[in-house]
């Protein structure tokens, strides 16, 4: 699958699909948020590393390709490595979105922005631009590891980082999954119950015997 598909085929899906397909998905942790709460992202990474100065990340957003997502590795900094200037660019040359382990500010303008972005918190207090660290090595963003080209997937629920190759064999699933949920709904609205879709009591009671089992939909 070209990572054409990958993108196309991950927009009409939700991450929890993805994370149902694989529980062992790279996911950022939950402090990962977005700023604005309305937008998918789908996107291939370039990563950073940096703290408490931008200068690198101005270096990142000067090599970086359309389609990409700055991810940036802030160290645990305090002061914001980004803001309503870097993400206008990052739009206007085509990148997906920024991702900041750390404080981004300029928040009212970035939530009216057709650009996503997530962050670990706000501040309004910009780094300095004294330093240059990496751009386009392995970084840890939200707890996970993460590698310039690897496809990062966005939404409300939270951020997933996986190769194209993995991501390519669990869009199938995810798909899968999408469409036994859909019809649930529908059969839900009908007047059905979820219990009478699922295969609960077989499994409960293999669970209480000590029985390899899981839970799936009947349907």
């Amino acid at each position: 699958m070209k990572l054409d598909e990958i993108k196309a085929r991950l927009a009409n899906l939700e991450t929890s699909l993805l994370c149902d397909a694989d529980k062992s998905l790279r996911v950022m942790d939950s402090g990962i948020r977005p700023v604005r709460t309305d937008l998918k992202l789908v996107g291939t990474a370039y990563t950073v590393t940096c703290l408490d100065d931008f200068l690198t990340v101005i270096q990142a957003l000067q090599e970086a390709e359309p389609g990409d997502v700055l991810v940036v590795d802030g160290q645990g900094g305090k002061r914001a490595l980004a803001g309503e200037l870097f993400a206008t660019e990052a739009a206007r040359k085509g990148l997906e979105g920024i991702i900041v382990d750390g404080a981004v500010r300029d928040v009212e303008t970035l939530r009216t922005l057709e650009i996503s972005i997530y962050s670990r918190g706000f501040f309004p207090t910009s780094g300095t631009t004294a330093k240059l660290f990496e751009t386009a090595i392995p970084v840890t963003c939200g707890g996970v590891v993460v590698r310039t080209g690897d496809v990062i997937f966005g939404d409300q629920d939270g951020v997933i980082v996986g190769s194209q190759h993995h991501l390519a064999e669990l869009i199938p699933v995810a798909e899968a999954i999408q469409a036994k949920e859909e019809e649930a709904l529908e059969r839900m609205a009908r007047g059905e119950t979820l219990l009478d879709m699922l295969n609960f009591e077989d499994h409960r009671e293999k669970v209480r015997a000590g029985h390899v089992s899981s839970l799936k939909f009947t349907i």
